[in-house]
């Protein structure tokens, strides 16, 4: 990481980014064109090398997405329900070859067959209106089941402005050092796959030197099957300004930065009017409830790039950096956005402060197991009987989710991937032993991550599932490392030349560099 590459960009403060430009540039034509990039570094004193290498990294800026008018959902969902092929063979009746781009997971993974045009997501039955959609049409919004079992506290309502108002009164007067008391004895662990102690986090970024803070949350929610961060902005949307404001309050952070992904625009539309409503109701800005507090917030749209899952590459990527992955120490808390200490969370995590307000860190502590405490979001997908959003106590029986929530499957399932790419493919045989935890899941080899539930039907060839996985993999990877930007690229290559029937994979070989990647890489991504 450049120390100067992430002062420079602090000059125009938050409100002014070159990430930003260069979405607002790349609108009109699916991307900036190369007199503007270079405007853009003489503006923010940085090479052109460096806007363009940022540029060049994203699905919505790099020079491929020129032209492009309509895109497909090639999230792993999607994939393993065979959607794709009739939504890319009806598209292509509509436009031409190379107007049809893609996205990876639309966040529409309870009905599939997903796709993207002018600014708005389609899904289920859509496709059959493809014509009255192209012509200006409007469709129906997507909806799918919510629900829960054990306490309601995510899924709670929570459009009221009073009510926040008197619960956000209710933490300026409890004081710092006692609410983070009070977080810190809830036991909640950070619910974007890591399980590190929110607690911890805020108290090391309340303890840094410095007068300038910031609180990041990372809706880049990009893990194929998962949509419980979308459901949170749209559906919850003061919750999760709740939880930033609270944690802006603790560590004396005066900024909160929304970093959502390109692939929910309902989701940023949602925020910003939930934003715009605080403003008119003098609930942001400075001496916030005649307190002496100071809070705004920032939405930053991203531009296609699922390693700014990762807290240090989405870090890199608000300051107009190419969004690779950096070294630690330091940690964000120390030297984060523009080397200021930052504590970054995912929406959920931020969402659970709200029930922790309201009914205290001992209350929340007495939920879950002893070491996963609270209440998780699950997303299941449309093999499901029942598909959508459940929020269930931690501890709780994977085959009551399956069961009782999701009310079985509605096809012969041989495996499930929870988690994402980074978590793993559990057996229908593990089904039965498995509780949704973080201990239970660790202790069989599995990352319960965002805990969405992708089906794979029995008739869906593992060798299939599996190149697709590691396509994903190696196209995702930010190539910081060599064990990831090589590894992944080579075990592509043998799972395809195995699917494709031109030669056995060689197992020994195969074992090795799946080692190198676990023990190898910088992050997760490769691990």
């Amino acid at each position: 990481m450049s120390k100067n590459l992430s002062e420079l960009p602090f000059r125009k403060g938050v409100e002014d980014t070159l990430f930003d430009k260069l979405g607002r540039l790349a609108q009109p034509a699916g991307a900036p064109s190369a007199e503007e990039m270079e405007r853009l570094a003489e503006e923010f004193l940085v090479g052109k090398a460096n806007v363009y290498g940022a540029a060049s990294f994203y699905d919505f800026l790099k020079e491929e997405n020129r032209g492009k008018e309509v895109y497909v959902c090639n999230g792993t969902a999607c994939v393993c329900a065979g959607t794709q092929g009739k939504v890319h063979e009806t598209l292509e009746s509509h436009f031409e070859a190379d107007q049809i781009g893609h996205m990876t997971c639309l966040g529409r993974c309870h009905e599939n067959a997903a796709f993207h045009y002018k600014g708005q997501n389609y899904s289920g039955e859509d496709i059959a209106y493809a014509s009255e959609i192209f012509s200006g049409g409007v469709i129906a919004p997507d909806t799918y089941s919510v629900g829960h079992h054990g306490p309601e506290l995510l899924t709670a309502p929570d459009n009221d402005l009073q009510q926040f108002s008197e619960l956000l009164r209710k933490a300026l007067e409890m004081g710092q050092e006692p609410l983070l008391d009070e977080i810190t004895r809830s036991g909640l662990r950070g619910r974007g796959g890591a399980g590190f102690p929110i607690g911890l986090k805020l108290d090391a970024c309340r303890q840094a030197d410095s007068d300038t803070k910031f609180i990041i949350c990372n809706a880049d929610e990009g893990d194929p099957g998962a949509y419980s961060d979308r459901y949170l902005l749209e559906e919850r949307p003061l919750s999760v300004l709740f939880g930033m404001m609270v944690a802006g309050f603790v560590t004396g952070a005066e900024w909160g930065v929304l970093y959502i992904r390109a692939e929910y625009p309902d989701s940023v539309a949602v925020i910003e009017r939930a934003i715009a409503d605080l403003h008119d109701h003098g609930l942001l800005g400075t001496k916030i409830l005649g307190f002496p507090f100071t809070y705004n917030f920032k939405v930053i749209k991203a531009q296609g790039a699922y390693i700014c899952g990762e807290e240090t590459a989405l870090i890199n990527s608000i300051e107009g950096q190419r969004p690779e992955v950096r070294t630690r120490p330091p940690y964000p808390t120390q030297a984060g956005l523009f080397n200021k200490p930052t504590v970054v969370n995912n929406v959920e995590t931020l969402a659970a402060l709200r029930s922790i307000v309201d009914q205290g860190g001992g209350h929340y502590a007495k939920i879950g197991t002893e070491r996963s405490k609270g209440t998780k979001l699950v997303s299941l997908d449309s093999f499901f009987m029942r598909p959508g959003i459940y929020e269930v106590e931690m501890g709780t029986p994977l085959s009551v989710i399956i069961d009782e929530l999701g009310g079985g499957f509605n096809a012969p399932i041989k495996a499930m991937q929870v988690g994402g790419p980074l978590g793993g493919i559990v057996p229908a045989e593990k089904f039965g032993e498995l509780t949704l935890d973080y201990e239970a899941f660790q202790q069989q080899g599995f990352l319960l991550g965002h805990a969405s539930m992708v089906c794979i039907p029995e008739t869906f060839p593992m060798i299939d599932y599996l190149e697709h996985l590691m396509d994903f993999a190696q196209y995702e990877s930010c190539g910081k490392c060599f064990p990831c930007r090589l590894g992944t690229k080579r075990g592509h290559e043998l799972l395809k030349r195995a699917r494709e029937g031109r030669g056995a994979i060689d197992k020994t070989l195969f074992a090795d560099l799946l080692d190198t990647l676990q023990n190898g890489s910088l992050c997760a991504h490769g691990g």
